[in-house]
């Protein structure tokens, strides 16, 4: 299986993105995606100057995607959107199906990302023809689910057209909301957030009234309090059919976690307890993987 760099979620300044996607130069990621899936407002890397910076990740091997907002929210975003579609030169993941009609417009292939809504091999079958060439799992799955998807893909014959990728490390994205959690939490309006996620570089955490992890805020977009950790499924996820590993990246560990992965791609045996000892005190769920509430953790 190979293994991806999911686009970063979180607020960066430049020059911390900068120098993560030059670590990625050396990493052990076959695919890196870049660009910006939540704010339209987060303007520290300009949507042309994601292209700059895949240039030398490709002369690296690396195959690289630019991504796409998960949710358009204005003229002005669908403008963006489209002078990418126009102008990238690269493959792009769709986080909305705006990008997918317009991709498909442009008769251009293209990678589903985990806000597209695929539950099932029809709605597959659907965006396979309209250019699909891979999908990312939506997060709240169970790998029964998708085992019996991947099985009637391959009775209907198109299986070698669609990869799957499986989001397999990192706090799961779960909604978008119109609404800035970020700028409510400081008590500023949307309008006049002060780029307040900046100060975030992994959201804010947000605990139950008994202090259990609950869910991470990030600007318009709720993720996992806990994280997502499928490492101990590698084998499982192989030997259903899937594809690609996503690492969703982080402002501490993103590159001990990619060489964790690798380490057991390449044969080694590992425990999710070295990752742990990466991450602090951390806590890890997996629960969707297993048709349980997501922050369970088995």
């Amino acid at each position: 299986m190979q293994l991806s760099l999911g686009p970063i979620f979180y607020y960066w300044p430049r020059q911390q993105v900068e120098d993560f996607y030059h670590q990625a130069l050396a990493s052990p990621a076959d695919i890196v995606y870049l660009g910006e899936t939540v704010c339209p407002k987060r303007r520290e890397v300009h949507p042309s100057e994601w292209l700059e910076m895949a240039a030398p990740l490709a002369e690296a091997g690396k195959q690289v995607v630019l991504s796409t907002l998960a949710l358009i929210e204005s003229r002005a975003d669908l403008a963006t959107l489209r002078k990418l579609c126009d102008q990238s030169g690269c493959l792009m993941e769709a986080n909305d199906m705006a990008a997918v009609e317009l991709l498909s417009e442009r008769n251009l292939p293209f990678v589903a990302g985990p806000s597209i809504n695929i539950y099932n091999s029809a709605s597959l079958r659907v965006l396979q023809q309209a250019g699909m060439m891979r999908w990312v799992m939506p997060v709240e799955l169970s790998r029964h689910t998708l085992q019996g998807i991947l099985e009637e893909v391959q009775q209907f014959g198109f299986a070698q057209q669609v990869q799957t990728e499986i989001f397999s490390y990192g706090h799961l994205p779960l909604a978008y909301s119109a609404r800035c959690f970020t700028a409510r939490n400081r008590n500023l309006p949307k309008d006049d957030c002060q780029l307040s996620c900046l100060d975030y570089p992994d959201g804010i955490p947000v605990h139950t009234r008994e202090n259990t992890s609950l869910f991470t805020l990030n600007g318009i977009q709720t993720l996992s309090g806990d994280i997502h950790n499928l490492l101990a499924e590698y084998h499982d996820m192989a030997a259903i059919g899937v594809d690609i590993l996503r690492i969703s990246p982080n402002s501490s560990n993103t590159f001990q976690v990619l060489e964790q992965f690798d380490r057991i791609r390449r044969g080694e045996t590992l425990s999710n307890q070295l990752i742990a000892s990466d991450q602090g005190a951390a806590t890890f769920c997996n629960g969707y993987w297993y048709g349980k509430p997501g922050m369970d953790f088995t």
